[in-house]
């Protein structure tokens, strides 16, 4: 066939020029071609060659500044421009189809202008980002000559009678539309910048913005191609690849998304809703702030989902075509052929082509919908967490101090409530789009087989509610399965705290057993859980497999004439697939809903709760009044239950100076509730730069006054002011301002998850000698020298890793640091021993305030240090008993003075010692083991560097790679599950291919026996011969074995998750309990305990259902391509570029997916610590005013998460939208493919059917193959944690004789001989016991003394083999102890460590875990430890409860528990490691007659803390770096001159 122009058929109307040049078709073509060329040639040279000077772009970071009028729009007109010229070049082709030869002219301009239009526009775009607007006249020609020829074009065509029946003229007329349009466009440029027929061009700046380097989160300013398709995130998930993603790769937020804008936002909107009442108001001030981008959202969806059931209609079309001729010859008009728009669509390559960009639309759509409707949800978030933030820095102190409101409600609010409400806006697209897209399903299907659709589709309905049944069956299973989670990990807590006890004791199994007990009340829950997954999982698969049977069944059954055509029976199939997904996401859209609902109620309840003052505070005003005096915040009731509160400032130094008194309060009645008043009648007054005190007894309202004078409590009456006056007060001058910043130290301490030094400084500029002395005066500086990076060492959340004396010296040094005129100090020595209260007395309050003239009011008990007081308020039940100086009072209360005075001067006669050494020793202690722990980190790394030669390379491939070792852990941890698992899921694969493929078998014979039948003459094939029942018996069959498949491939999944499950935890709690103390001391407990926590959760809970997702999607992925590949083989060749593009964009994605996720986490706990922080210290915050600095911290926080999730939302879009357009691909390639082979081959019409709903399925599950699998590459991240410490080597715990070997009652006697023994931690560190011999004979008393690490406790550890003994041995009774099995060993022992452990349970249960003692041997135990009396008073005597840790008995009760816990046992040998550092001196002697007397005829090893404690021993050891320095009785060894002992009971003294 000839190539020409014009045609080249004889005769050709085509060339006849006859009635004009103009009156030809293909003249006007050719005019048309003229201005595309035009472009082409103009543009091309500019485009490839570069701009030349670029003197006038305007230098930014990014070249994304859109600034041109209209640029949305010319994008918009461009996307149709280009749809609407290939619809003309397939018009043109196919009216080609009615001709010999091929005329060119009907398409080749139309491709031409295809080309134009896309120069045209990246012509645009270059100039646009590079700020050349003069350059744009090319483009004003360009669209004044194409619309110029498309309106001749026009013209001719109406004056020849062409109409709207040809398609060919409503194209011309719509592309002459187009061009004028953009035309328009064009001129609105010039007149909106000015750059033509103007003196002067208008002046345009960048966005603040785009000029700041730190913003990439480029969505909002990037053009509309690369907003539908994130184009921009390209460089951002390759780089990933290169190195990982933290917060400095992914900046600031733009200033439109910051949470302060939004929170504006959001204020305002409430300010305007706040008259109305109830959470109604929340919804509706949600509206008004968040409104507009929700309604874009929900258009998005709504396009998105009409252009998806384009599929079904495109399969139904293209199938019913290839089976029918459609060529209709119709007489040509200006020489050319026309056709009409029902023959253009009766062509299959066409609704290809259509179908293509269908999905591209429909897919583009749909990313859009999800990505507005989570950033408005992200936004919204930010909002209202600000907004609840500031809500907390007005709440009044009472509403937390009396339980109404609690830190962790509050944090429920931030973490769980606003969540709820985002997860809402997430969904709420789904909510207004399901409606339309089951409505709309139905109708289609209604169209197409009638009333059986109705029935198809009811089947589906009524299984929706029980779709909603199963969700909130499966919320309830988690909720169970989560309590039993917290008591499981609350148990594990306790066996890993208390470890080292257990051991000693041979214990660990008795704990190790209840776990155990409680895992499986945890596993039976999640069987629960696991049960109505699978029926979730069951359902989403079987229901439509049910529904098509009904249908299709009924179909058959109704009428004779039944049509089941494959056109009908596949786009039915592609329909019913299309409604079940509405009615799946039903369930969780209206659970989010509800949740919602309830989330706005406890925000309403939140925000409507009781506050100080208002958002903004009054401005300084200073007017003339009767007497001067400053207010200070209270909390008095107005009549809308809010509480207002004048502020104040400071007054300038100056002023103060000349005047006597700060009066406080007068009259003042303050309360924490509505009842009766804390304080009643105070009048109080406070010298300026003066010391006052406030005593008296606990309770009486000490610190509540200081509380009152900040305003934190309620006023009742009164008032709170600062009455200033001079000696005459003469001037009358009234100041009123705003109170200024107040350093005050609180009873409990507070501290910020920071450094040292930033609590201390706390946000003041660093003066070093300033800083010097406060650290002096408090005495830290010998705990600075403990901490690892000195006063640069975090420390922790709440102070965690410091002791009560050391946060509180903390938490004063702050108060002194500050350089405010008042200092407010609450009872700072409460947690202090005499010498630092002594030291921080003199050199703190007496010198460092004093000497500043600072006005300091300190609340304490300590009466000793009145004397130095200037004015003391003594407090007695909530009101004032006297005030004045010391002196004052001796004269007006001389009995309360004596009172005093004996208290003042009483010489502590017990001895109080020092907390502070112990507290130093603890403290260094944890920094040991944590320091072990980084520095054996830090050597696995240099090893792993080592091994992989420094190069960054291999460690980002790692990175990259799944975690395959991981997955094989997991599943070999199924056992037996795993073939029937996989076998499970391939089968009911197979056999989904099989339903399929009989339907198109069916059908292809149901169109050959109507064939036969038209043949026939017969009115319906039935007549002929032909039956559906044989057909559908078999698809019943199929069908049903489908269904019953579903159910088990569900359940054999959940199950092997269930197995696993159990498995892992097993195995991990039985290697940690048998694991030796090394690890314990060398990983931190956090660690540990994460493994049984968040690390089973995830193998528990979200695994299995990630695994049945990835296998499903890769199965149907697999299943699809394997049919699209048997219907047209050639497929095969287009398989291989897909294949790889796919494989790219999961590579990069899984990458930059794992790293954001991992951000976005590590984003959220600095914002909830920070939360929780604030509300336990809002009284210091808003005593040092200052909130606006917390805010702005707060502002930060919200923004790194909302960037970090913003960033994961533009990844997962960046994944799906190319995901989706390879789907489009497939589909394209398949159905041209087939159509061709159906064409040329003859392929039955019913496998065409079959290729185009599996190409369909594809393009759906692509993406989620991806998601699943990236999600499940984190997941297994938790399989990896647990493996790497399954891989613990175990103690030995095999001994060379069996327990059977070892007699009964050994020891007997007690006799120990230690010979040659050498004892280190670890086969690689140094020994820290040399070749020690010693000899201790039975019953003897023997104390062992040292400095710290000279090997004391090594050598109490090494009685039980906690210890690597690699040389010499230990003989006790005759019996070497290394031949003994280790939990033999361990439970013939007693011993008392020097950290009290108890556990929660019974008292019975913390002295007899094995349950083998008479309730008459533990209360003889309790009587020799001197608790008797105690345990009698308690409720349940031996049987009442131990809080966890103990914690409801002192520090002595607890050690004295341990005492009789070491006496049950009755060993001959008892071991005391430093039993008695922690307790007092009562305590002490208690233990000490106890060991001399109850344990008189047993072995007794004492660890001396105190030397005193050990000088009634029979024998003393003094060791040095693990050697024995001295052996001999004390006498022998004090009389020495040179004696060490000596020196140190010299010490002690």
């Amino acid at each position: 066939m000839s190539l020409a122009f014009c045609g080249n058929e004889n005769n050709s109307l085509a060339y006849n020029v006859d009635r004009g040049v103009l009156n030809n078709g293909c003249f006007l073509d050719a005019l048309n071609v003229v201005p595309h060329i035009f472009l082409l040639f103009i543009t091309f040279p500019i485009l490839f060659i570069g701009w030349g000077s670029q003197s006038s772009k305007v230098h930014i970071h990014h070249s994304t500044w859109l600034h041109f009028p209209g640029h949305n729009l010319r994008w918009l007109l461009t996307f149709i421009l280009l749809f609407v010229l290939v619809c003309e070049i397939a018009e043109g082709i196919v009216s080609d189809g009615f001709t010999q030869s091929l005329h060119l002219h009907l398409y080749m301009p139309a491709g031409l202008a295809f080309m134009a239009g896309i120069t045209s526009i990246i012509y645009y775009h270059n100039i646009e980002t590079s700020n050349f607007p003069k350059l744009l006249l090319a483009l004003l020609f360009y669209w004044v000559l194409a619309f110029l020829m498309k309106t001749i074009k026009f013209a001719k065509y109406t004056e020849h009678s062409v109409g709207l029946r040809q398609l060919r003229y409503c194209i011309t007329g719509l592309l002459a539309l187009l061009y004028g349009l953009l035309l328009a466009v064009e001129i609105n440029v010039i007149l909106g910048r000015r750059y033509l027929c103007f003196t002067e061009a208008t002046e345009v700046k960048p966005p603040e913005d785009l000029q700041d380097l730190g913003v990439r989160f480029l969505q909002p300013f990037v053009n509309l191609l690369s907003k539908a398709t994130y184009w921009w995130m390209n460089t951002f998930i390759t780089a990933a690849h290169c190195r990982p993603i933290d917060l400095k790769v992914i900046g600031k937020l733009p200033i439109a998304m910051r949470a302060l804008t939004n929170y504006l936002k959001l204020r305002k909107a409430f300010e305007s809703q706040r008259v109305k009442v109830g959470p109604k108001w929340i919804w509706r001030a949600l509206r008004q702030a968040f409104g507009r981008p929700l309604i874009i959202s929900i258009t998005f969806r709504f396009l998105a989902d009409l252009l998806g059931f384009a599929g079904p209609l495109c399969i139904s079309g293209i199938v019913h075509h290839i089976s029918k001729d459609n060529r209709t010859i119709q007489p040509p008009l200006l020489g050319v052929y026309f056709i009409s728009s029902q023959e253009f669509l009766a062509n299959a390559y066409v609704l290809a082509v259509l179908l293509f960009f269908a999905l591209i639309l429909q897919r583009t759509f749909l990313q859009a919908s999800y990505y507005v409707a989570i950033e408005t949800g992200i936004n919204l978030r930010g909002a209202i967490q600000t907004k609840i933030y500031n809500k907390i820095m007005r709440l009044c102190t009472s509403n937390m101090s009396m339980g109404e409101l609690t830190v962790g409600q509050i944090c429920n609010l931030v973490a769980i409530d606003t969540n709820q409400l985002m997860w809402f806006f997430f969904l709420c697209p789904n909510l207004w789009a399901m409606p339309v897209q089951i409505i709309v399903g139905v109708i289609l299907l209604y169209y197409l087989l009638g009333i059986s659709a109705l029935i198809g589709a009811t089947v589906i309905a009524v299984l929706a509610p029980v779709q909603y049944f199963v969700a909130t069956k499966l919320s309830q299973a988690q909720k169970s399965t989560l309590e039993y989670s917290s008591e499981r990990l609350k148990k594990t807590n306790e066996l890993l705290r208390g470890i080292k006890l257990l051991k000693l004791y041979a214990w660990e199994h008795i704990f190790c057993h209840s776990v155990e007990e409680t895992r499986d009340k945890e596993l039976t829950s999640l069987q629960t859980f696991a049960l109505y997954t699978s029926i979730s999982i069951f359902m989403n698969a079987a229901i439509p497999i049910a529904a098509v049977l009904t249908t299709f069944v009924v179909h058959v059954h109704i009428s004779e004439e039944a049509d089941l055509s494959p056109a009908v029976a596949f786009a039915s199939l592609s329909l019913f697939h299309i409604l079940v997904t509405p009615l799946f996401l039903l369930s969780s859209v209206v659970r989010s809903t509800v949740k919602a609902l309830v989330s706005a109620q406890k925000l309403s309840e939140f925000f409507s709760s009781d506050e100080i003052g208002d958002e903004q505070e009054p401005n300084a005003t200073m007017p003339t009044g009767p007497s001067n005096h400053k207010t200070i915040p209270s909390c008095p009731r107005n009549h809308n239950n809010k509480y207002q509160a004048v502020v104040s400032t400071q007054l300038s130094h100056n002023v103060l100076r000349t005047l006597c008194f700060l009066e406080l309060i007068t009259s003042g009645y303050f309360t924490w509730t509505d009842g009766t008043p804390t304080l009643s009648n105070i009048n109080s007054k406070v010298p300026f730069g003066q010391l006052t005190m406030i005593v008296g007894q606990v309770g009486c309202g000490k610190s509540s006054l200081l509380l009152a004078a900040l305003g934190e409590m309620q006023r009742v009456s009164g008032t709170v002011t600062w009455n200033i006056s001079d000696k005459q007060r003469g001037d009358n001058l009234e100041v009123r301002v705003k109170r200024g910043s107040v350093a005050y130290a609180s009873q409990k301490p507070w501290l910020l998850n920071a450094t040292l030094v930033e609590n201390i400084t706390f946000e003041m500029p660093m003066i070093k000698p300033r800083y010097k002395a406060v650290i002096e005066a408090c005495s830290l500086q010998p705990d600075i020298d403990i901490l690892p990076q000195g006063d640069l060492t975090e420390i922790g959340e709440r102070g965690i890793i410091l002791s009560g004396g050391q946060r509180q010296r903390i938490g004063v040094a702050r108060a002194l640091y500050q350089q405010t005129n008042v200092v407010l100090l609450d009872d700072p020595f409460s947690a202090l021993d005499i010498h630092l209260s002594d030291h921080l007395m003199q050199e703190g309050i007496c010198k460092l305030l004093r000497e500043e003239k600072r006005t300091v009011v300190l609340v304490t008990h300590k009466l000793q240090y009145l004397p130095h007081a200037d004015w003391i308020i003594a407090m007695k039940d909530g009101t004032i008993q006297t005030e004045g100086t010391l002196k004052d009072i001796q004269n007006s209360d001389p009995k309360l003075f004596e009172q005093w005075k004996t208290l003042m001067h009483r010489q502590d006669g017990e001895f109080e010692k020092s907390m502070t050494v112990l507290e130093r020793k603890n403290l260094r202690r944890a920094m040991y083991s944590k320091e072990a722990a980084k520095t054996e980190e830090e050597h696995e790394e240099e090893s792993v560097e080592s091994e992989v030669d420094d190069s960054l390379s291999q460690a980002m491939r790692h990175r990259t790679t799944i975690p395959w070792r991981s997955c094989g852990v997991y599943l070999s941890s199924a056992g037996l599950l795993l073939p029937l698992l996989l076998l499970s899921q391939l089968f009911k694969h197979t056999l989904m291919v099989a339903i399929d493929y009989w339907l198109a078998h069916w059908t292809s014979h149901v169109i050959t026996a109507k064939m036969d039948a038209t043949g026939r003459n017969c009115t319906v094939a039935q007549e002929c011969g032909f039956s559906h029942s044989w057909y559908l018996s078999v698809f019943s069959v199929l069908c049903c074995l489908g269904i019953v498949l579903c159910l088990v491939t569900s359940v054999a999944v959940e199950w092997t998750g269930l197995r696993v499950a159990k498995e892992l935890h097993h195995n991990l709690l039985s290697k940690i309990i048998l694991a030796p103390m090394r690890l314990f001391e060398t990983t931190p407990l956090g660690n540990i305990l994460n493994r049984f926590s968040s690390d089973t959760n995830t193998i528990d809970q979200h695994i299995p259902a990630t695994l049945e997702c990835l296998s499903r999607s890769t199965l149907l992925c697999v299943s699809a391509l394997g049919v699209i590949s048997y219907v047209t083989p050639v497929f095969l060749i287009a398989l291989v570029p897909l294949a790889i593009a796919c494989y790219f964009i999961q590579k990069y994605f899984r990458v930059a997916s794992r790293d954001l996720q991992q951000l976005e986490d590590s984003t959220q706990l600095p914002l909830l610590s920070h939360f929780s922080e604030t509300v336990e210290g809002l009284t210091t915050i808003r005593a040092f005013r200052y909130e606006s600095r917390f805010r702005q911290r707060l502002l930060e926080y919200t923004d790194a998460n909302n960037i970090a999730s913003l960033f994961l939302t533009a990844a997962n879009r960046w994944l799906e939208v190319r995901m989706e357009y390879v789907g489009a691909c497939v589909v394209l390639i398949a159905a041209v493919a087939s159509i061709s082979n159906s064409l040329y081959n003859h392929l039955s019409t019913g496998l065409v059917g079959l290729g185009l709903t599996y190409a369909l399925m594809v393009s759906n599950y692509l993406n989620w193959m991806v998601r699943n699998l990236a999600d499940m590459e984190v997941q297994l991240g938790s399989v990896k944690r647990i493996n790497g410490l399954l891989k613990t080597e175990p103690e030995n715990y095999e001994g060379l004789m069996a327990a059977s070997q070892v007699p009964d009652g050994w020891p007997r006697q007690g006799e120990i001989q230690i010979q040659n023994l050498s004892v280190r931690y670890d086969t690689t560190l140094k020994p820290v016991l040399k070749q020690v011999n010693a000899h201790i004979s039975p019953g003897q008393k023997v104390g062992i003394c040292g400095r710290t690490g000279s090997g004391k406790s090594s050598f109490s550890l090494a009685f039980f083999r906690m210890v690597d003994m690699f040389e010499g041995r230990i003989i006790i009774d005759d019996i070497d102890i290394a031949k003994l099995p280790l939990q033999t060993l361990r439970s013939r022992f007693s011993i008392i460590l020097q950290d009290p452990i108890l556990f929660s349970g019974t008292i019975r249960f913390n002295l007899d875990p094995e349950m083998k003692a008479t309730d008459d041997m533990l209360w003889e135990a309790l009587e020799i430890a001197q608790l008797k009396p105690v345990v009698k008073t308690l409720p349940g005597g031996l049987d009442a409860m131990v809080t966890e840790g103990g914690e409801n008995f002192s520090q002595g009760q607890r050690q004295l528990f341990c005492l009789a816990r070491a006496f049950v046992r009755k060993s001959s040998i008892l071991i005391m490691d430093e039993a008695t550092a922690s307790i007092d001196m009562a305590t002490e002697s208690i233990l000490q007659k106890v060991v001399m007397t109850a344990f008189a005829d047993r072995t007794v090893v004492t660890i001396a803390h105190r030397v005193h404690t050990i000088l009634n021993a029979d024998l003393v050891i003094v060791m040095k770096r693990g050697i024995i320095l001295e052996y001999d009785r004390p006498q022998a060894l004090l009389e020495k001159e040179d004696s060490v002992f000596a020196a140190f009971v010299k010490a002690d003294k």
